[in-house]
């Protein structure tokens, strides 16, 4: 009987040494030494302050902001998934119709994007489509107070193209264009309410 529970624990020890420790910490020192910002999460910092991650879409909501695709799971990636609502579900088809008038009144567009009214698989989408992202320009510039020509300029420098030039399709994110456009046309400080 030692005869065969003696190798099978020596290869069990051996497997758990080379899938337990040596694959996953070279994995994880190949993508530190490969892909240190993807290895880091993306993280977005101003200062010493981090304020997002490229990779997990966030709420923006403000009138100066673009705003990021619907979430399901608002925006919290403990929750993150779909709603599970099949594309005939009544209740499915009414939130959507909701999104998209909201989206016509917010930004005065004729033709609604469909990432404007549909939350992706996650609910944590970091990207937009430019057609979602410039339909929002003119709300943009109105509540910054900046040329609308200029905000349509600096969306457009931020489209990410395909990758390779063959997979995906173009995208916009939205937090790198929120922290663009807060860097080129700040708003203006309120002035404090008069008291007494």
């Amino acid at each position: 009987m030692n005869d065969h529970i003696r190798p099978a624990l020596a290869s069990l020890g051996l497997m758990i040494l080379l899938t337990g420790l040596a694959y996953p910490l070279a994995v994880t020192g190949a993508g530190q030494a490969l892909f240190p910002e993807e290895a880091h999460a993306s993280l977005i910092r101003q200062g010493d302050r981090i304020i997002g991650s490229a990779l997990v879409g966030q709420a923006f909501a403000a009138p100066h902001h673009l705003h990021p695709r619907p979430s399901a799971v608002d925006y919290d990636a403990a929750a993150a998934g779909a709603s599970n609502l099949g594309p005939t579900s009544a209740a499915l088809l009414a939130e959507q119709a909701a999104r998209a008038e909201a989206f016509r009144a917010a930004t005065g567009a004729a033709r609604v994007p469909v990432d404007a009214v549909t939350a992706s698989g996650s609910g944590l989408d970091p990207h937009i489509s430019p057609q979602n992202a410039a339909a929002q320009a003119a709300r943009i510039a109105a509540a910054r107070g900046a040329p609308e020509a200029e905000v349509r300029r600096l969306i457009a420098a931020h489209v990410e193209p395909r990758w390779l030039g063959l997979f995906g399709e173009p995208r916009v994110n939205v937090l790198r264009v929120n922290l663009a456009l807060d860097a080129a046309f700040p708003l203006a400080p309120t002035a404090p309410a008069n008291e007494g």
